[in-house]
């Protein structure tokens, strides 16, 4: 009796899900095929695996594979582990809980672009920071901090950029905890990390596996942050998408295999991420 209303439900999700499905389909089926040689914009469309070949004999795209990994798997998790216990001291209402949440939330206003260059005029050779540690004695002369080649300019725009992103979905999840479970564990003799690590964890979990993902996969695709404050000696993946797409007649289809690469990766690394948050509240949990 209950099969009717649940296919009506699922009938329901058609004209949005089912767009989306379509649209992505037709996205990751075009770019597989064009890296594969069909499809193609420039000479004869036939099967050829040489563009893979000479992409993956190219030791800057491997630079650039494990360069954006890395990137994005720090600033996930960093902007996660910020968003959480801000999350949970902004689960009470309190006096001034209102504009203090809103102040945190206030980069997802920020365009990406606009925030880079802020964060470039700040850390400049004649930027704010430099001039206020020399007026302050800390250093002789400015430093160099714009383009370093480690990324950490990159890993700090992530941040500040997802961390409100990652506080929106885990409060959300950390308020619908209802207090009478907590009180209970409080009774039964649960101390404050025991009811972290056994109730809270475990109920906003997917909230946090969805947060890192979805940190980790804008991060791992990011292209103004990289070419605004990101390191001149390694591009990004999408920045060697660009690159290859522009140089030589094959570009379109070089650009489609960075292009599958990139997929790739935002999907292993969500498997891995999901994986190990999940290994960590079981362990958490025993």
């Amino acid at each position: 009796m209950n099969a009717k209303p649940t296919l009506r439900a699922y009938l329901l999700l058609i004209p949005g899900l089912g767009l989306i499905v379509a649209f992505t389909g037709i996205v990751i089926g075009m770019a597989v095929s064009q890296s594969f040689g069909f499809l193609n914009f420039s000479g004869e469309s036939g099967f050829s695996t040489r563009f893979w070949q000479s992409a993956s004999a190219d030791s800057q795209l491997w630079r650039a594979f494990w360069y954006s990994a890395r990137i994005s798997v720090i600033s996930a998790i960093l902007a996660v582990a910020l968003a959480y216990p801000l999350a949970l001291w902004l689960r009470k209402p309190f006096p001034g809980s209102t504009l203090i949440g809103a102040v945190l939330k206030a980069p997802l206003l920020v365009h990406g672009l606009v925030a880079a260059f802020l964060f470039i005029n700040f850390i400049s050779f004649q930027g704010f920071f430099n001039l206020a540690l020399v007026k302050l004695g800390i250093i002789a002369r400015p430093m160099r901090l714009q383009n370093d080649p480690y990324g950490i300019g990159v890993v700090f725009l992530q941040v500040w950029k997802q961390m409100p992103f990652a506080l929106l979905v885990l409060t959300g999840a950390v308020q619908a905890i209802g207090e009478d479970i907590l009180n209970a564990a409080r009774d039964l003799g649960a101390a404050g990390l025991s009811r972290f690590r056994k109730i809270i964890v475990p109920l906003t979990l997917r909230s946090l596996q969805a947060a890192l993902i979805l940190i980790f996969i804008g991060a791992a695709g990011d292209f103004s942050f990289q070419v605004v404050a990101g390191p001149t000696s390694v591009n990004s993946m999408a920045q060697f998408m660009l690159r290859a797409q522009t140089s030589g007649t094959d570009g379109w289809n070089v650009a489609a295999v960075v292009a599958v690469l990139l997929m790739l990766l935002s999907l292993l690394g969500a498997m891995v991420l999901a994986g190990a948050t999940q290994f960590l509240a079981r362990l958490g949990r025993a």
